[in-house]
């Protein structure tokens, strides 16, 4: 590899789909910026990853409101120009809206929404001065229902989706590409975290990180401004294009239920 090498800022890399895309970005000779909130995860990672292509890792908690300009100046301070950037941290709470705690509501969409928001923002001027490289935003088959008992999940996802299809249009005439990958049901930290094990809708084995990750980055260097991993979950989106949205949505509702339980606390 000649020249200076092309970075890219993976956030939430420390595990699943996040460590899965830095893999995958690696093995295409990219250099990494990791970050996320576990530090040891991401040296560890590092670790594995400094052989093939250089790495950094700046820790963030993209919950905070700041952190998103802070990571952009770590990053400028540390001399690197960054080529791409993956917008992949990002977490879910299930629960009615009425009873979640405000606070967690809080911190999910600070992550969600206005964190890869505030780095696509920052990012992009770049990117389209130098005319070359994009942005990779991780939304969810979700982003294409409401989703009673997590509403605002599904809805930080379907706003991910729009903004990276407008982004798209806005910044393919500069040579920049910006591609939403959709994953459904992945076998990663995500259910846990959101209180959706044994739910409908995670009740059963989803598709490997690796193989999400693989279609998301080929996808991207194709310059497509969706991709939806895999068969079924394709199959998902269409039906749920053709479902009148009272049912689509209803059919989300019940897709968050724990078998043998009526009610989401």
């Amino acid at each position: 590899m000649s020249g200076a090498p092309d970075w890219t800022l993976v956030t939430g890399a420390s595990s699943g789909i996040g460590a899965a895309l830095a893999r995958a970005f690696a093995g295409r000779g990219h250099a990494l910026v990791l970050t996320a909130r576990r530090e040891e995860r991401l040296r560890a990672l590092a670790a594995d990853l400094a052989g093939r292509v250089p790495v950094a890792v700046i820790p963030a908690d993209l919950a905070r409101p700041e952190a998103p300009a802070q990571l952009l100046a770590a990053v400028e301070a540390r001399g690197i120009v960054l080529h791409g950037l993956v917008n992949n941290a990002g977490f879910g709470l299930r629960g009615r809206f009425a009873t979640l705690p405000a606070e967690d509501l809080s911190a999910m969409l600070a992550v969600n929404v206005a964190a890869p928001t505030a780095l696509a923002r920052g990012v992009l001027p770049g990117l389209i001065a130098r005319r070359r490289g994009g942005i990779l935003n991780v939304a969810s088959v979700g982003a294409y229902v409401a989703g009673p008992k997590m509403a605002a999940y599904y809805a930080s996802k379907a706003y991910l989706l729009s903004l990276s299809e407008a982004l798209h249009e806005e910044a393919r005439p500069f040579g920049v590409t910006v591609t939403a990958v959709c994953p459904g049901v992945t076998d990663t930290e995500f259910p846990a975290r959101a209180d959706v094990e044994g739910t409908k809708r995670f009740n059963g084995p989803g598709m490997a990180a690796e193989a999400v990750a693989r279609l998301a980055v080929e996808a991207y260097l194709r310059g497509d401004a969706v991709v939806v991993p895999g068969a079924g979950n394709r199959a998902t989106v269409a039906l749920l294009r053709l479902l009148p949205r009272r049912l689509a949505r209803k059919l989300a509702g019940r897709m968050q239920r724990v078998p043998g339980s009526s009610s989401v606390q």
